[in-house]
């Protein structure tokens, strides 16, 4: 379960050649022909900072082809040399501090807003006022962290906002350029796909899971209000394919394109199953940003034969889910490679996910050392050979399509191989585990719990009036909890370590009520109950009518019909 490694047994020339013979057989998927979002710009630039910033950065603008250049200071302007005479149009326009504070940008390449907004809520768009366009098409940010605008809390700025610290660039040249090719038409691919129907944001008007929401550092994702439902939209011209939303979905509803999720998770058991069989030994499995490999590569870098690099557009393309999935197909260990100035949504989240993952291993009787963080330039974390021997080589086949499915495949495997403590372990907050509490003396069997589940995890029962439920399948979204009427559900967060969290069982059930008229079965003595108390002094149910509620749907009605019959006038006394 937990065996040391034997040093004097390895033979890393024999892991080269496995590595090497793993790559021939099974490449990285990619997606060749992905969707694609298309910006337009024509090249009219805002150009934000400092009068000396602003100037500075318009003269080695002037001449490159922009189609104007719009000068907006946020300090008084001091006496500079004129700029010279260019074929694009040149305006200038200086920001009070007041304004300054008022200043909201929001958009991307092609598309940028920029208002000034009053406290009333009045707004003024300033590319109308100064350009007479509904838009600016590139903005370059000069003004430094010392003056506050609204654009500086993005954690990744969008496509065609570039930030440029005037004071502290030794050579602002690249930054320049950079400005200057953002003319045309550029693609970039849709990086995600969405289900809606897998969805647990939102049900009968109730806000349920948000962690996309919480993850997403580009602020691509949003909620949305509709008539009833609020739902999950993802703007594809804002999101940079972090992927982070894709890992912390629990039901697979946002799924990553490059590649699909399931591949990637198919792959990883593809690349252990095909190391083993060519002869490797202990695969540590690493997971590393494509560009930061590029550089590894480019610098000469060449790792331990023993180390697999899974190479990601981003890290947060692989969660807790992925990590557990390589070390129930035989890696000895995980390894995730950070970069320098990660998003700090990105590191929460990878943080966030670490303490999952290390919580469901000793959960399930495991060394939580298996899954860790390498920092950036660290070379010995990166190549030290794996402590302990691989947990098995024999590869687990994924045949299930649904996210949720392959996860608690992944941790029966893990159990098999393991000793679950069979105890309830605590998680960090928002993790996608844990069960529910029923309170018996106020449950009514209604079961708008089980309609607005957004998972098989709760179910009505049979010819038996229950509610059974299965923790494998329960998200901890909430919606349960929000959509009882008489607030008998309560979430109870925490992974269980036992076989008892794979198996259906009764939270509640009742003896079912039979209509007083035909005998039929068609309710719970508890909602006949609550039905009564609530219309009690309902002038429907005045008197015997009272009775009705006692009968079926079909008897119900031919009451009515018979008391209608009997006196015609009853129903003009309601």
């Amino acid at each position: 379960m937990n065996q040391r490694i034997q040093l004097a047994s390895l033979d890393d020339q024999r892991n080269v050649a496995a590595r090497e013979a793993v790559r021939q057989r099974i490449s990285w998927p990619a997606n060749l022909t992905p969707a694609n979002v298309t910006y337009h710009s024509r090249g009219h630039a805002l150009l934000l900072g400092s009068a000396q910033a602003t100037y500075s950065a318009a003269r080695l603008l002037q001449g490159r082809g922009l189609a104007s250049l719009t000068l907006m200071f946020i300090d008084e302007p001091a006496q500079q040399e004129a700029l010279s005479s260019g074929n694009e149009p040149l305006i200038e326009h200086c920001l009070s501090p007041g304004q300054l504070q008022r200043l909201h940008i929001s958009g991307h390449l092609g598309a940028f807003q920029v208002e000034l907004r009053s406290a009333d809520g009045e707004q003024l768009n300033l590319a109308q006022a100064l350009i007479e366009r509904s838009v600016f098409d590139i903005v370059l940010d000069m003004t430094g962290a010392e003056h506050s605008v609204n654009a500086l809390s993005w954690e990744l700025p969008p496509p065609g906002y570039v930030q440029l610290d005037w004071a502290m660039a030794g050579n602002p040249g690249e930054a320049i350029d950079s400005v200057a090719e953002l003319i045309g038409e550029f693609d970039k691919p849709r990086y995600f796909q969405v289900n809606s129907d897998l969805c647990a944001h939102s049900s009968s008007g109730n806000i349920g899971c948000t962690r996309c929401l919480d993850v997403c550092p580009t602020d691509a994702i949003t909620s949305h209000k509709g008539r009833i439902e609020s739902r999950i939209e993802i703007d594809p011209f804002l999101c940079q394919g972090v992927g982070s939303c894709t890992s912390a979905c629990p039901t697979g509803a946002i799924e990553f394109r490059l590649p699909e999720t399931h591949r990637q998770q198919d792959t990883l058991g593809g690349w252990l199953t095909a190391y083993r069989e060519a002869g490797g030994q202990v695969p540590v499995m690493r997971f590393i940003t494509q560009d930061a490999l590029d550089m590894e590569r480019q610098a000469g870098v060449v790792t331990p034969g023993y180390v697999l690099d899974a190479p990601l557009e981003e890290l947060g393309a692989a969660g807790h889910d992925q990590w557990l999935t390589a070390l129930a197909n035989g890696a000895a260990e995980v390894r995730i490679h950070l970069y320098e100035a990660m998003p700090p949504r990105l590191s929460t989240f990878l943080n966030n996910q670490l303490a999952q993952a290390h919580s469901v291993l000793e959960a399930l009787g495991h060394d939580a050392a298996r899954i860790q963080f390498i920092e950036p330039n660290d070379s010995a974390a990166r190549d030290a050979l794996p402590a302990l021997m691989p947990l098995t080589d024999t590869a687990l086949a994924l045949l299930e399509p649904d996210k949720r499915l392959r996860l608690n495949r992944v941790l029966e495997r893990l159990a098999e191989l393991g000793a679950p403590s069979g105890k309830r372990h605590p998680m960090p907050n928002g993790a996608a585990y844990g069960a529910i509490e029923v309170d018996n003396s106020a449950c009514t069997l209604c079961y708008a719990c089980v309609s607005n589940c957004p998972t098989p995890a709760l179910s009505a029962g049979g010819d038996t009036p229950s509610l059974s439920f299965r923790e494998a399948d329960c998200i901890q979204c909430g919606l349960c909890e929000k959509t009882c009427p008489e607030d008998a559900i309560s979430l109870l967060p925490g992974f269980l370590a036992s076989p008892e969290r794979q198996t259906r069982h009764i939270c509640h059930s009742e003896a079912p009520f039979e209509c007083i008229s035909c005998g039929k079965p068609f309710a719970t003595v508890s909602t006949v109950a609550a039905i009564k108390q609530k219309l009690a002094h309902h002038p429907y149910f005045a008197g015997e009518a009272m009775a009705r509620l006692e009968m079926c749907e079909d008897c119900r009605v031919k009451d009515v019909w018979k008391t209608m019959i009997r006196d015609p006038d009853a129903q003009l006394k309601v």
